[in-house]
């Protein structure tokens, strides 16, 4: 449709054997179908249903399996070696999913949990309030993950805890987006839960691609993050909808609105270690204490004189005080 995104309202599977080659996709972000009743979600998220567009299109239990095996080979085939795929699911047919990856060559990195606000009311068991995000990678070329692209490595919270090593722990808590008198659709994923992915596992001008773009998040994520985006939607209703407010959003619009991280660069980072720096660090922190430095002090001192991070520091410090 343009440079910066191309979607198909047709089967995903079908379609991308037609219209996308092999390994071209840096990144995959993608919320298959429930196979659980997704058309009487509205039972479970207490909403009105005036305002949700209908069209869902719900694969059978029955077939799960099997459909996961399709899609998900197909995700494989058009994958970049190094590409990166995410893909977001609940418990009832989580294994099935895993399943189907662990007949792929694609390699786990993470099984991310996604704990969400307001989960599902129960009586009788207790109460569901998280989704998984499984994190593959196809093995073979370069694997694009920046670190350091939302906090900076010395950034500290008010209790000293690192920012960097907060934001990248497996069990993500983003509140879902309700929109109140808006159209909607049956589900879709937070933005702030997508910008995190797309920041992490891709670089402005990537292609980030949806299987099944529902509301079309992922890819305004993308788009407005500067990267290209591409994916299909079965569904009529609600690629009509999506589609024609794409093309209001304006490429890196969400750009000057992220945070920048702070802090030096650490240009030694992941080297390793002589024996001669180690005797180094160890002397000059012996002065600095002698100098009445605190320990915090004199770890930064350290870090910023070597070039290291702070636990990089700790560990040859861990040598000297044992």
């Amino acid at each position: 449709m343009s440079e910066w995104g191309t979607f198909y309202n047709e089967d995903c599977i079908k379609g991308c054997r037609r219209r996308v080659p092999p390994n071209s996709v840096d990144l995959i972000i993608t919320d298959p179908p429930y196979g659980i009743g997704g058309d009487r979600l509205h039972k479970h998220y207490n909403r009105r249903e005036e305002f949700v567009l209908d069209g869902y299109v719900e694969v059978p239990s029955k077939h799960y399996a099997e459909f996961s095996r399709r899609w998900i080979t197909e995700a494989e085939r058009i994958l970049r070696p190094g590409g990166s795929l995410y893909v977001v699911s609940g418990y009832t047919n989580l294994r099935h999913i895993l399943n189907a990856l662990a007949e792929t060559s694609l390699v786990e990195v993470n099984h991310l949990i996604w704990r969400y606000n307001f989960g599902v009311y129960t009586r009788a068991k207790y109460i569901s309030s998280h989704y998984h995000v499984l994190y593959y990678v196809k093995p073979g070329g370069p694997v694009t993950f920046n670190a350091f692209c939302r906090f900076g490595e010395a950034e500290r919270t008010d209790g000293e805890r690192s920012l960097n090593y907060q934001d990248r722990e497996d069990v993500w808590i983003i509140n879902r987006e309700y929109k109140p008198g808006r159209t909607k659709n049956k589900n879709q994923l937070p933005m702030e839960l997508l910008t995190r992915i797309i920041q992490y596992s891709s670089n402005p001008g990537d292609l980030v691609a949806d299987l099944f773009l529902g509301s079309f998040s992922t890819a305004k994520a993308a788009i407005g993050l500067g990267r290209r985006a591409l994916g299909f939607e079965l569904s009529k209703t609600a690629f009509a909808h999506h589609v024609r407010q794409i093309h209001h959003l304006l490429p890196g619009s969400m750009l000057s609105g992220l945070r920048t991280p702070r802090g030096k660069s650490v240009p030694n980072r992941g080297k390793a270690w002589t024996e001669r720096e180690r005797n180094r660090v160890l002397r000059r922190y012996r002065a600095l204490r002698g100098q009445g430095k605190t320990k915090k002090d004199a770890i930064q001192m350290l870090g910023d004189e070597f070039g290291r991070g702070r636990f990089s520091i700790l560990n040859v410090l861990e040598r000297f005080e044992s």
